[in-house]
């Protein structure tokens, strides 16, 4: 793998640029010990190669998408300054840079009028989002699909809400027969609608969810932390299209950046629809707010001292990647979609496999054609390993048989789940390099299998 390091000739030149804007100040350099820092920077080198090659195309496991080149050059840029977005004496630019880098992640989603701003992760966002749900619910319980992500159970353990889950249906999309039924007992304050699950990326039927808030009155927080993106793309299944061309309809929304948005960790997002939720951040802060009668970005998030950092690199990024429909960052998004769809014929088409739930985003689950689960979940350890052996990185995800039973009806269900190899596509990259995905997919099987 060769690492991307021929952009770093221009961070030298933006730096010049950056520092004639303190042209009028006495000299001062920092003395700095050069063998001292390469010592210590050799030595993290090192420890830093025990990692998989995240940013290769042969690696489609996980969901770490590595930064693009120009959120690298901008966040580091930025550490020279190492600015703060809690109050503006401590990031004025980068404020600005972050209000008008969320505006356009709003834009995306149709909204024009919103409260928002950036966070450590979906965690952090959603965390906000079911406090605003508390404060506005009070007593009122958070609903969400068995595969939403874990976090919202564990933080409305935090905030001390009833959380409940409900069932998903063949597709793991929120049964939204059984979210009724659960509706009709009253007390439920908020739902969430998952915007691609993390264990599969399916999309809740949103539409129905907003058809039911209707009769029912409840809030709907819409977790698309990791799928919030593909809004923009053109090459959705047609309700999966539906479900987002109705996120406009949401009270909140939860997106990271730092997954397909080309960032670096932790850089999300959370949106409120509604700008008078502010009034629940308001609070006093004796020596921070003075400088400024413009909004301070403290005084309408959860957490204080926050990386501007992360407002630079984001800003920077949406100016040579604008979040357009038709525009490149949308057309890599399909790619990575058409990708997931690739892949996802190879393996219908192998006997080999079993293979579930259609790829709605762009995540892949399968796994090898057994008698027991049991067994399948055996032979998909084993193919893990050797795949990875021969340079492919993938992921396992425990499937239960509520989700796959009906698939696989004649699966011999000897215990209560499937290991399932788990592939996230989330370079544009994957889908030229396919061929050879496969070719060590099916090396690594043939070995197992055979």
């Amino acid at each position: 793998m060769t690492l991307e390091l021929k952009s770093l000739e221009i961070l030298h030149e933006a730096l010049s640029v950056l520092e004639t804007g303190f042209d009028s100040l006495p000299e001062f350099a920092p003395e700095v010990d050069v063998d001292a820092l390469r010592s210590a920077l050799m030595e993290a080198a090192e420890k830093m190669r025990d990692n998989q090659p995240f940013p290769h195309p042969l690696y489609i496991g996980q969901m770490i998408k590595p930064p693009h080149s120009i959120a690298r050059l901008a966040y580091m840029l930025s550490l020279w300054i190492n600015p703060n977005n809690h109050a503006l004496d401590g990031g004025r630019c980068s404020s600005a840079m972050e209000k008008e880098a969320v505006a356009e992640i709003a834009k995306m989603f149709e909204w024009s009028t919103f409260l928002g701003h950036l966070c450590g992760g979906g965690t952090m966002a959603n965390l906000e989002a079911l406090w605003i749900s508390k404060r506005l619910s009070r007593g009122g319980a958070i609903v969400a699909s068995d595969q939403a992500h874990y976090t919202h159970r564990r933080v409305c353990e935090v905030l001390d809400i009833p959380f409940e889950s409900v069932p998903c249906d063949s597709a793991a999309r929120m049964n939204v027969n059984a979210l009724e039924k659960r509706l009709e007992q009253g007390n439920v304050g908020t739902v969430v609608a998952s915007m691609g699950t993390t264990a599969t990326g399916s999309v809740d039927p949103l539409v129905r969810i907003l058809q039911l808030q209707e009769t029912y009155g409840f809030r709907i927080h819409a977790d698309a932390a990791y799928g919030g993106y593909f809004t923009l793309a053109d090459n959705l299944l047609p309700e999966t299209r539906a479900a987002y061309d109705h996120l406009s309809e949401v009270d909140s929304i939860a997106v990271d950046p730092h997954k397909h948005g080309l960032q670096p960790y932790g850089c999300g997002c959370i949106l409120f629809k509604d700008p008078a939720v502010g009034k629940f951040y308001k609070h006093d802060s004796p020596y921070t707010y003075f400088s400024s009668q413009d909004l301070h970005l403290g005084e309408i998030s959860l957490e204080c001292s926050r990386p501007g950092s992360a407002a630079v690199a984001l800003w920077t990024t949406q100016k040579l990647f604008p979040l357009t429909r038709g525009g490149r960052f949308a057309g890599d998004l399909a790619k990575c979609r058409s990708a997931a769809l690739r892949l996802y014929d190879l393996l219908t088409t192998d006997g080999r496999f079993m293979t579930a739930l259609p790829p709605e985003l762009d995540i892949v689950i399968w796994a090898p054609r057994a008698p027991r689960a049991s067994e399948a979940s055996r032979l998909c350890e084993a193919i893990f390993d050797a795949a990875e052996a021969r340079g492919l990185y993938m992921a396992k995800a425990n499937m239960p048989k509520s989700l796959l039973v009906h698939h696989r009806p004649d699966l011999e269900w000897d215990q209560e789940h499937v290991t399932c190899l788990r592939s996230c596509l989330m370079k544009p990259e994957h889908l030229e390099w396919m061929d050879r995905i496969w070719d060590a997919l099916d090396v690594a099987t043939t070995e197992v299998m055979s």
